[in-house]
C-alpha cells in the first residue's frame, strides 16, 4: 500500500503539506500511471499530458480516498476516467501524424527494434479490444491487480470483470496466434 494516506503527508517547514504530499504521490507512482495511460491506448503524443490530468485529479481529491481499496486501484480507476476523456476528445479533433515522437530506443538496436515490435504487437492486439474489456485486461495481465481491484477501479461488479477478462484473454490468444502465423508465413 502507498505510504500517502489520507490525511498523510510529511511536511517541511518551507512548503505546504499538500505540495509534499502531491511531490510523493507523483514520485511513488509515476511509472505505474504512464504505463497504465499508455497501454489503455493513448497515442505516444498525449501520454504525458494524460499521466498529468491523472495527478491533478488525483491531487484534487486526495481526501476523498477512502482507503476501501489499495491507492494504485484508486489511481488506476482515475486513469481509465482520464484515458477515455482524452480518447473522446481525440476523435472529434484531427491528428497530425508527422508530430508523433518515435518511441524511444532500448540498449542497443537490435534489442530496441524487438522490443518496439513487441510492443507494437501488444498494442494491435490491444487495439482490438473494447474499452472494457482492455481495461481489465491491463489491470489483471499487465499490472497484476486482483479481480477485486478491478471491480472497485472500474466500479463493475466481480462476475462482470472475469467475463471481461476471459473475453479479453481470448482475444489476446487469438491475437497472438495470427501473429505467429504471419511471421512463420514471412520466414517461409
Amino acid at each position: 500500500m502507498s505510504s500517502i494516506r489520507k490525511g498523510e503527508a510529511s511536511e517541511s517547514a518551507s512548503r505546504p503539506a499538500s505540495a509534499a504530499a502531491f511531490e510523493a504521490l507523483y514520485d511513488e507512482h509515476f511509472d505505474f500511471v504512464w504505463r497504465s495511460v499508455r497501454r489503455l491506448g493513448m497515442d505516444e503524443a498525449s501520454v504525458d499530458d494524460a499521466v498529468q490530468d491523472v495527478f491533478v485529479v488525483a491531487f484534487r481529491r486526495m481526501a476523498d480516498f477512502e482507503q476501501r481499496s489499495s491507492f494504485k486501484t484508486w489511481l488506476f480507476g482515475i486513469s481509465l476516467r482520464v484515458v477515455r476523456s482524452h480518447r473522446r476528445t481525440a476523435r472529434r479533433r484531427p491528428t497530425d501524424p508527422l508530430l508523433a515522437e518515435p518511441a524511444a530506443g532500448g540498449p542497443g538496436p537490435l534489442e530496441g527494434a524487438e522490443r518496439r515490435q513487441a510492443v507494437e504487437v501488444l498494442d494491435q492486439i490491444l487495439d482490438q479490444m473494447d474499452d472494457d474489456k482492455r481495461a481489465v485486461f491491463v489491470m489483471a495481465e499487465l499490472e497484476g491487480l486482483t479481480a477485486p481491484e478491478i471491480a472497485e477501479a472500474t466500479e463493475t461488479k466481480l462476475n462482470t470483470v472475469y467475463s471481461r477478462l476471459r473475453a479479453a484473454r481470448k482475444i489476446f490468444e487469438d491475437g497472438v496466434k495470427r501473429h505467429r502465423a504471419r511471421d512463420e508465413r514471412r520466414r517461409a
